[in-house]
């Protein structure tokens, strides 16, 4: 595995070699031994998969307030996504900053995104699938959410938007006095 920092301190690009033959392909999805250096002591607590059908779709931006904040490495194992993190935590130097790569099973890309990050993505193909890896619980009384469109993120989605969910639709937009996450 290849690790690479991104411009937000706290996201990193993780690409694996991918062994291909006549049967189809194989990769380490994950390892706790190479990803120790960003991963650290952390525990893998949960694993979710979401699959996302139509074109255009946004899920997110979501998180999980402290204490119940979670590491997140997300994959994507069918179709394609716009993946984007956001940096929420106070203080930072990038804070409200946000970062968007493309993850498919093509790329083999892994976007690992430390605590104090909302995250949110776009389905680019039909059927997307992702599989996250956490390193918490999903906790409903620490859920947290902004609004995709937000204008002071100005987050560029690839696509025009298609479809978001009603709960996602309910998310707040960011108020200009709020300050951030305490990590």
């Amino acid at each position: 595995m290849k690790i690479e920092g991104r411009p937000l301190a706290g996201v990193w690009l993780v690409s694996t070699d991918v062994h291909r033959d006549v049967r189809g392909a194989f990769y380490r999805a994950f390892c706790d031994q190479d990803l120790e250096g960003i991963w650290g002591s952390r525990t893998l607590r949960q694993i979710n998969v979401s699959q996302t059908s139509q074109v255009g779709a946004i899920r997110g931006l979501h998180w999980q307030n402290p204490p119940h904040g979670e590491m997140k490495a997300i994959r994507c194992l069918r179709g394609k996504v716009w993946d984007v993190a956001v940096d929420l935590r106070a203080g930072s130097p990038t804070f409200l900053q946000w970062f968007g790569q493309e993850l498919s099973p093509d790329n083999g890309l892994m976007l690992v995104l430390g605590e104090g990050y909302a995250h949110g993505f776009q389905a680019m193909a039909p059927d997307s699938e992702l599989l996250y890896l956490h390193s918490h619980p999903y906790t409903p009384s620490a859920e947290a959410g902004l609004r995709y469109d937000d204008p002071q993120l100005k987050i560029s989605w690839p696509l025009p938007v298609t479809l978001v969910s009603a709960r996602d639709l309910s998310l707040p937009y960011l108020e200009h006095s709020w300050e951030g996450i305490r990590c």
